[in-house]
């Protein structure tokens, strides 16, 4: 006698059983990743942090090196982005956050290879928990791998990012040097690259001329140093790093972007 063919409602509960082994499957794939992901950025960031306070003389790199202004509070800031006075001196805001929603600083060096990691991981997540106005993002430039690499590409790239805030390219510029970031730590920048990247971030016209004018006349080299001295003096242990209303995130918490929304999400309660 043939056997009866499984009813509806059997072979229903079987396909849903199966759909749910394989989503449980491709959870476990996508943590594996995000833990191997995350476990790359805490060994950078613990090298990174280490060489912070060593010898700041360097043995030399390969990037250009310029004569630097002095720390100096009346040296002029890009526009929109907050002076010695400002609640988060020397940083730039970022988003369309309201006033009470949650603060999230980042300290981020253009030559750190642990930033690179975290931007190519999770830069854009960050970015739209700002842009959908979660959190306050105030991006928090430092130059102090200049003194470790015996160059100043650091402290250009910043300057360079002030030229472009300037024209309204904020986070296009910010994402497009950590984008070419060089492949070996200390090659640093050159001026034509610099340029390069503004060209890359969709400033043209008159406004790459001005941008050009800004960058060779190292308009924002005093912002650069000024907000590197703000680093040394909040003592900040190495980059990336993070304070959500204070309390320090690391880079493996900032590449996190379900616990980084969970955190912030937290933090809005309180």
């Amino acid at each position: 006698m043939a056997k009866d063919k499984p009813s509806k409602s059997v072979r229903e509960k079987a396909a849903a059983a199966r759909a749910e082994q394989q989503a449980q499957e491709k959870r476990r794939e996508r943590t594996v990743r995000i833990i191997g992901a995350i476990g790359v950025i805490v060994v950078v960031v613990a090298i990174i942090g280490i060489a912070v306070f060593a010898s700041r003389s360097g043995s030399g790199g390969g990037g250009e090196v310029k004569p630097l202004p002095s720390p100096n509070p009346s040296l002029p800031v890009p526009k929109g982005v907050y002076d010695s006075t400002g609640e988060v001196p020397y940083g730039v805001p970022y988003g369309t956050a309201p006033a009470t929603a949650p603060l999230l600083e980042l300290w981020e060096d253009f030559q750190c290879p642990a930033c690179g990691s975290l931007e190519a991981i999770n830069g854009a997540g960050i970015q739209t928990l700002a842009t959908d106005g979660k959190v306050r993002l105030v991006w928090r430039p430092t130059a102090f791998l200049d003194n470790n690499l015996g160059n100043t590409s650091s402290a250009q790239a910043i300057s360079a990012w002030g030229c472009a805030i300037d024209a309204g390219k904020t986070a296009e510029y910010h994402d497009a040097v950590y984008a070419n970031q060089p492949t070996v730590e200390g090659e640093g920048f050159t001026d034509e690259q610099l340029l390069g990247f503004a060209e890359q971030s969709g400033i043209s016209g008159v406004p790459l001329e001005e941008f050009n004018t800004c960058l060779t006349s190292g308009r924002y080299l005093g912002w650069a140093v000024n907000s590197t001295q703000a680093f040394y003096d909040a003592q900040v242990q190495g980059t990336p790093a993070g304070f959500l209303n204070g309390e320090p995130l690391d880079g493996a918490q900032l590449a996190d972007q379900a616990g980084l929304e969970q955190r912030i999400a937290d933090a809005t309660k309180q």
